[in-house]
Parts: structure tokens; sequence; C-alpha cells
């Protein structure tokens, strides 16, 4: 019996708790990956630094440059009380940022936190959907002090403190735009050595930009998905990655997104024929249903149990193949999550 596809227990999996990695690898590109071709329906075993021998001259692989900051704050109320700040994105207003509190309960009217001997926060009583605001106050560089006090925002399926490797490791080797609170983790597994290696052998690499923000800690609540509304992400595609997208559409070459943050802002910028470029912000949501324009290939990690991402590469590589990947997945004891193994998806 086909399930339906519109409900959110249809991308429900067991997962057992040893196989959601927490910690990196010592080396990015000797993560496992899983390779799915779409057309074959195969499925093979293999390391990421195989790329090497799967990807195609002419192929465009598109990489999303985002930075994760230290997001996570600490700060300390007047009477002693330990508040954690979770620092999404900046709010209309000056030095004013929209943010996750833990626990909010704790701060229920308005009121001033203390981070350090140069940074305060004024938190507003009022709450959107989960999100509170803060007006910071900053002693000298606000930047340079969110880096010194800041901590790395690791996901809460990492059942441990940041530590000082993180700072390294939940980040792209070529993150350049900082903005998000959450790492693009299918890009965690690229070494300068593979990707000078793919260049040499005729790929092609551009970038953009969306910063990560709240939906990656926000499960799906609703039975419906297609009832579930995502937050905005902000997204900027150059008009050189733009032409560069559209020469090798034209020319029949292949695009390689890697991330789902990647498909999310080609799919955003594509207006059926071309993709276009600018700033914007984006609330797409991809499920199975939707048809892709742009890319061919998607390079991803493997996702948790009934989220959003789980839906949109079912969408495109088909819900019962990724299901028969998942299961071979768990018995061949991949690693999942943000330091977990990759998944190759071609059409």
């Amino acid at each position: 019996m086909q399930p339906d596809l519109l409900s959110r227990g249809a991308y429900h999996y067991d997962l057992p708790h040893e196989l959601i990695a927490q910690y990196p690898l010592p080396k990015r590109d000797e993560s496992r990956l899983m390779h799915l071709n779409c057309s074959s329906h195969s499925i093979k075993d293999r390391r990421f630094k195989d790329l090497v021998d799967i990807l195609q001259p002419g192929d465009l692989v598109v990489l999303n440059n985002s930075r994760v900051f230290p997001a996570r704050l600490f700060g300390y109320k007047a009477n002693g009380v330990k508040i954690q700040v979770l620092l999404l994105y900046p709010s209309s207003a000056e030095n004013t940022w929209n943010c996750l509190l833990m626990p909010a309960k704790r701060v229920k009217q308005e009121q001033w936190l203390t981070f350090s001997d140069n940074l305060q926060g004024l938190v507003y009583p009022d709450d959107e959907d989960g999100l509170r605001k803060i007006k910071l106050n900053c002693k000298g560089d606000f930047w340079q002090e969110i880096e010194r006090i800041g901590h790395i925002p690791l996901p809460p399926y990492i059942n441990r403190p940041d530590e000082q490797s993180d700072k390294g490791r939940y980040q792209t080797i070529y993150a350049s735009q900082s903005g998000s609170v959450a790492a693009p983790t299918a890009g965690l597994h690229f070494s300068d050595e593979l990707i000078q290696t793919l260049k040499a052998q005729g790929l092609l690499f551009t970038e953009l930009t969306l910063h990560v923000g709240i939906d990656t800690f926000r499960p799906v609540k609703v039975e419906r998905i297609n009832e579930h509304i995502m937050h905005s992400e902000c997204v900027e595609i150059s008009t050189a990655t733009a032409e560069a997208v559209n020469k090798a559409k034209r020319e029949g070459r292949r695009v390689i997104a890697v991330g789902t943050t990647s498909v999310r802002s080609l799919e955003s910028f594509w207006d059926g024929k071309n993709l276009l470029d600018g700033n914007r912000w984006t609330d797409i949501f991809i499920f199975p249903g939707y048809n892709f324009g742009v890319p061919d290939a998607i390079i991803t990690n493997f996702h948790l149990p009934e989220s959003t991402l789980l839906m949109m590469i079912s969408a495109f590589a088909g819900y019962d193949f990724i299901r028969e990947a998942y299961e071979q997945a768990v018995a061949k004891h991949y690693r999942f999550f943000s330091y977990g193994d990759a998944m190759l998806i071609e059409l």
C-alpha cells in the first residue's frame, strides 16, 4: 500500500542513537558516501573522495559559502540566573536581533542580560512564534566580541558542549560570508586537496550564499506537511553564479548542488527558464510532488526523521528509493546528521 506522502508520519524512520555522529572524522574527505543513481536504481557504498571517479568534466558544482558564527551566548540576569541566547538574524531595529532564549520562561519581562564586561543585551517580553528580540549594547567591536565569547551552536542531537575544534570543523573550508546558525553540512566533507583535484579534472565551481536559520532547529509539527510554514532565510546569488548555472543548463552540462541549502537557493531563483541573480528571502518548502528546475545531482548528508530536508530529497529521488537507501544506511552503520556521512543522488 502506497503511503500518504503528505503525511508527516510517512517520513519517520527508526535510528539507533549510536549512529548519530558526535564528532567529525579526522579527515574530511574520508567520510563514507552512499551513491544513489536514480536512472539505474543502484546504491553503492563509496568514500567521499571517490567523487573524483564519479563526477564528470564540465559538471558545475554549486557551493553555499555561508559561515557559521558563534551565535550561542550565555548571559546572566541581575539575580545571577543563567540564560542561553541563540542569535538568529538581525531585526529591523538598530543593534537588535531575533533570538531564542533557553529557558525562555525565566525571562518574562523586559530586562538586561550580561554576557561579558563588554556586552549586554536588553531582552523584550514580546514573543512571536517562539522568538524574542534582544537589543545588544557592546563596548568596542561587536563582531570581535562575539567571536571572543560566543559558542558554536552545535545541533541538539550532538550531546556535548562545543569545543575549540568545532570552530574549524563545524565550518566548510570555503565558508566566507558570516551569518548562519548551523553549517551547510554537506560541504563539510570537502577538503582543499579534493577540490583542487576536481578542478584539475575539469569540474567547475561556483558559490551562492544562504544563511541557515531557525528551521534547522524546528521539527514539522503539523500532521499534513503541506500545511507546514517555513521560516524565511536570506539568499544571495551573484550575477557570475547565475550566468555559470545558465550556461551549464544551455550546454547540457550537469549542475551538482552541494547541500539542501544550495538546492533551496537555486530553486528559489529559478524562473522556469533561467536562474536569476539578486538578494532576497526565501521560504520555499520542497516536498514530493515538486518539479525541480536546476539540479541534476545533490550531495547531502543523512537527515532527521520527519524533517523538511528528508522530504526534499524524497521529492528529488523518489520516496521509495530514499526509504530503501536509509534502511541500508542504518543496516550498514553509516554515521548520521551534521558530523556524519554523505550521500550523492544522481538523476
